[in-house]
């Protein structure tokens, strides 16, 4: 009884803040729309009532390939949507003279900051240029798991661990939406691969769809998230847009979703599926011209067929009056009709906007390794000299597609580390032998070039590889710094080289960070939100694609239809990511939240504060023992012990950015709920609570756990 009171007093002492050092998660908050639920749906059946059939059927479709058509005679202004999750993707023919927008840091990269807080800035500040432009709609946040580090559209996501994805979500739409921008959460569902991604069919189970790849789409309906989009492929055999078990069944009536439903561009080729699917608005709706130029293909338009399909009375006009309802009643809900989308005043803010970029450039590089502090390099303290070369050295590393944004002041990284070191640092595209023994340190710059339709190799090209091994094997001083959306393949020369930083698609700003980084000015504190395998044999989806294929796919195979359905298993289940590399005991060369720092945390006191079905609390605490001021990202994983189905070793439940300074201690508290012990029945179809023994672990990523306790539930 006395440990039991002593808990209580301590609580309450958090509660009231007298433990000043006491760290909690911060709080969230869902975004109310300015118009709610029940007034925009009257609002929106008074629309639909007085329009004709020729203009409902219309609405059913996209306009001028990135619009909602809009009819000013009720009140419906015409929306546009834009492309993409790290900033706007200008289309100068489409986005009424929007003359700049920043490049921000990947969405990737924003994962690894681990940083709720700036994923929301991020969010808010693309939001804020959206209404530079006249924007209504951002066709992102991109959602889909990290299943494979080959697929093109990496970059695009959150990474591996449903639960990192899910954090990430929730703060990106409430900061995206506060500015009066609607996300799309996208793309819904298990779009895990580029390489024909119109046919490919991902056969994935009940519980894994519940525990992997559906938390992330979950996280932003829960906050309030008024737009999802379909994908490409199937899933079980269906396509997304046109399945009324994914879009009805479990987008609607299971998550709860009563916003917009658009299909990806140009992915429905069965309209009366679509239409009773649950879909609202077939993107673009017309035709373009170098898709005529192919000949017959399977697509169908929405608004092409409803008028042969409602005379056949395959559907009925309450399913059109449906799908325009709900379109109507979500740009209402977000207050698109209640004011001009168009906000110039925002152009006061495109400094801020820089300054968020390049803070989340400065959380999201990772430092993989530093061998006897080779990092930093301190300039004032520093003799000798600099060679700087590769690929990346001289331009600009982005991610390709829908999603590439060229931004403005863009910074480059042979520029940035001349600032800093001057005379000190010498760009060589393609140094002698001579010039990298030289030296003192190198640093190369390497990466992938990776986009939409396509994906990649794991392994770098040849000449790129054997130049890495060339340059690593002649002066040790090497610093490989790594552009890319995924992971890349390093084992054969991890070993050689002094320092890696996995830099990611930085933006805009991203190489000021990195030199801010390089030379001690900024403390790295990223941390990966995937694992990096030895070789892609290694991963759980080595086989979704045969080996003789190219990853080379002329755009027009993608359209022609002349390659056979490819059915992926997900033979894996849950185990994605360091699920799979834990419970196989097989070691990645990188684990997932793994990040060095300049500085060295301590964890100690690891204590159980209160315990039952509702929730447990935990606390311990963290002191950053080293010389320099740091920020460390916490992780609490947990572990069935006596479950009767499949669970991996470890599974993210919580995580938080501490900032300390040096020789600073603080007490870092956590709240478990029972969502965090519970796993998707497939028995019942429903989520249960497991009792039993757990483990729960606390520590500096998935592989170095530095706290564990045991609980049990009866």
């Amino acid at each position: 009884m006395r440990i039991h009171l002593k808990y209580l007093i301590f609580n309450l002492f958090i509660s009231v803040g007298i433990f000043a050092q006491v760290e909690r998660v911060p709080t969230f908050k869902t975004f109310v729309p300015l118009v709610s639920y029940s007034e925009a749906d009257k609002r929106s059946q008074e629309i639909v009532s007085k329009m004709t059939l020729t203009e409902k059927i219309s609405m059913t479709s996209g306009f001028n390939s990135f619009f909602i058509k809009g009819f000013p005679e009720y009140g419906i202004p015409q929306l546009y949507m834009s492309d993409a999750s790290a900033g706007v993707h200008i289309r100068k023919e489409l986005s009424n003279g929007m003359k700049k927008s920043v490049s921000f840091p990947a969405p990737i990269a924003l994962a690894a900051t681990w940083n709720r807080t700036l994923a929301h800035d991020m969010a808010k500040s693309i939001g804020e240029e959206c209404r530079i432009g006249g924007t209504a709609i951002l066709l992102g946040p991109g959602l889909n798991i990290y299943r494979i580090s080959q697929n093109g559209r990496n970059f695009e996501y959150f990474g591996e661990d449903p639960y990192l994805a899910a954090r990430i979500t929730e703060n990106y739409v409430v900061g995206m939406q506060s500015t009066g921008t609607m996300t799309t959460l996208k793309h819904f569902l298990c779009n895990n691969n580029e390489h024909h991604r119109r046919l490919s069919d991902a056969v994935v189970d009940e519980r894994t769809l519940h525990e992997i790849y559906l938390p992330a789409f979950k996280a932003g309906i829960d906050a309030g998230a008024l737009g999802v989009m379909t994908s490409y492929n199937m899933v079980n055999g269906e396509y997304t847009a046109e399945s009324k078990t994914l879009v009805d069944t479990l987008l609607r009536r299971e998550l709860g979703f009563k916003g917009l439903v658009m299909s990806d561009w140009r992915s429905v080729y069965n309209a009366e599926k679509a239409i009773k699917s649950g879909l609202d608005l077939e993107m673009p709706g017309d035709y373009a011209d170098w898709l005529k130029a192919l000949g017959k293909t399977p697509f169908q338009h929405l608004k092409h067929e409803a008028t042969q399909l409602l005379s056949k009375n395959k559907i009925t006009e309450s399913d059109i009056d449906r799908m325009v309802k709900s379109t109507i009643r979500s740009c209402i809900m977000m207050g698109l009709y209640e004011r001009p989308v168009q906000d110039t005043s925002f152009m006061k803010n495109y400094s801020k906007h820089e300054q968020v970029a390049l803070q989340v450039a400065r959380e999201s590089i990772v430092l993989l390794k530093n061998n006897q502090n080779l990092l930093p390099v301190i300039p004032a303290d520093f003799q000798g000299k600099i060679l700087l070369t590769g690929p990346f050295a001289n331009k600009l590393a982005f991610g390709g597609g829908s999603a590439a944004v060229d931004g403005y002041n863009n910074v480059l990284l042979n520029d940035a580390l001349k600032k800093v070191y001057g005379e000190k640092i010498d760009y060589i595209q393609t140094p002698t032998d001579q010039q990298i023994k030289l030296a003192k340190v190198v640093f190369l710059s390497i990466g992938t070039p990776d986009r939409e339709g396509i994906d990649r190799p794991f392994a770098l090209p040849d000449s790129i590889e054997k130049f890495v091994k060339k340059v690593t094997n002649l002066n040790s001083n090497t610093v490989v710094i790594v552009n890319s959306g995924g992971g890349i393949r390093m084992t054969d020369w991890c070993s050689k080289t002094r320092a890696i930083l996995y830099a990611w698609y930085p933006g805009q700003t991203g190489n000021t960070a990195l030199t801010e980084i390089i030379s001690g000015k900024v403390n790295p504190s990223a941390k990966l939100p995937i694992s990096i395998e030895r070789e892609f044999s290694d991963s759980p989806g080595v086989d979704y694609k045969k080996d003789n294929e190219s990853f080379n796919m002329p755009w027009q195979d993608e359209y022609s239809f002349r390659f056979p359905v490819n059915h992926i298993a997900y033979k894996e289940g849950v185990l994605v990511g360091y699920r799979w590399y834990e419970t196989k005991k097989i070691q990645p060369l990188f684990p997932f939240g793994s990040g060095l720092s300049y500085t060295h945390f301590d964890y100690s006191d690891f204590k159980i504060v209160s315990q039952n079905k509702e929730k447990v609390e935990i606390l311990f605490k963290l002191k950053n023992d080293g010389k320099v001021d740091g920020s460390e990202v916490v992780q609490v994983y947990i572990h069935n012990n006596d479950s009767t189905v499949l669970h991996p070793l470890k599974e993210l439940k919580a995580f938080n950015k501490i900032d300390l300074k040096k020789g600073e201690t603080k007490t870092i508290y956590f709240t478990l709920t029972a969502d965090d012990f519970s796993f998707f029945d497939v028995k019942h179809n429903n989520w249960s609570f497991m009792s039993g023994k757990f483990d729960i672990f606390v520590g500096s990523s998935s592989s170095d756990i530095r706290l564990k306790k045991n609980i049990k539930f009866n």
